[in-house]
């Protein structure tokens, strides 16, 4: 429709007042993009199965980094635990004994032994010299002389005997046997670990701190394994979700500083873009925004200050002030 200025005045006053009115429902980009905080929660499991025994938070609780959380049933990882430390203790105790002679009473036995085939062996050489003089004077024959000798030579290989048993029983064990042996320790002393560290894992600790967000499971309560006991959100996970439509995507960058509002959080929110989508979405169901409702957007994060985290809740609406051109 056109105004002309030939119409009459009425037409004309008609006519610019439909123009008005067109241009007044013309929609305009709202000064803000719409979205929710998000929380990166951390989900606190232990990698063994069992009942929980203790637990030591409640849900909305603080918690500072290396807090205790809960602790699993470890009947049997510590009966496991303490099984291993007397294998070890065996094998150690293995492992000093072949490093060392025999015990002191045995060897003092064999020194007895060896004493008593001294003195045998020195009665023995008496009685060969014995025997000779006799034989010289005719009073005994050789063969006699022969059986001294022989008994003299045993009692010598007798000492000889002895003498090499003491030797060995003052010897460790042959290094085939300590090197064995000391390989069992190692075996003993590596099972003992593990199941040590197997232990430890059914007590789980604070690995950052922040809010106990939910729990699962309450004591008594079988947990399987790897299955979360409890939510935690550190501070820093807190971030902020909005979506900016395609046309004014150029406008925004990743390290970009923007202000955001939520109801209830008294001053704006500074937050810094750490996250720009790859691909394009149409607006989620949760924006019910008119202006952005069946568009085209890139979903967009942004980190809050610090400071400011705190006054964030996951899931709470915010909305996300469009940068003033040639702003940072």
């Amino acid at each position: 429709m056109f105004c002309r200025a030939s119409a009459p005045p009425v037409a004309r006053g008609l006519c610019a007042a439909a123009v008005l009115a067109l241009a007044a429902c013309s929609p305009e980009p709202p000064a803000t993009w719409s979205g929710y905080a998000v929380g990166d929660f951390v989900y606190v499991a232990a990698p063994l199965a069992g009942t929980l025994e203790s637990l030591e938070v409640r849900a909305s609780d603080t918690v500072a980094r290396g807090a205790p959380l809960f602790e699993l049933d470890a009947a049997s990882e510590t009966a496991a635990r303490d099984e291993a430390a007397a294998r070890l203790q065996a094998a150690q105790a293995q492992q000093a004994n072949l490093e060392k002679g025999r015990r002191a009473d045995e060897q003092a036995v064999i020194r007895a032994q060896l004493a008593q085939a001294q003195v045998a062996l020195a009665l023995a050489q008496r009685e060969v010299e014995r025997q000779q003089r006799l034989l010289a004077q005719g009073f005994v024959s050789l063969a006699q002389v022969d059986d001294a000798s022989t008994r003299q030579r045993a009692a010598a290989a007798r000492v000889d005997e002895l003498s090499a048993a003491l030797r060995v029983a003052q010897l460790p064990a042959r290094g085939d046997e300590q090197q064995a042996s000391r390989a069992n320790v190692a075996a003993a002393g590596g099972a003992l670990r593990l199941l040590e560290r197997q232990l430890e894992k059914t007590r789980r600790f604070a690995p950052a701190a922040g809010v106990v967000n939910d729990v699962f499971f309450r004591p008594g309560e079988f947990v399987p394994a790897g299955q979360p006991v409890l939510a935690l959100l550190p501070p820093g996970n807190i971030k902020l979700r909005f979506f900016v439509p395609e046309a004014e995507l150029s406008g925004i960058r990743l390290g970009q500083s923007l202000a955001a509002r939520c109801d209830g959080c008294g001053a704006p929110l500074q937050v810094r873009v750490s996250h720009i989508a790859g691909q394009a979405e149409y607006t989620p169901p949760v924006i019910y925004s008119n202006a952005q409702r069946a568009r085209l957007v890139f979903m967009v994060e942004a980190r809050p200050e610090p400071a400011d985290a705190a006054r964030l809740h996951p899931g709470q609406p915010v909305d996300v002030e469009r940068p003033v051109a040639g702003t940072p």
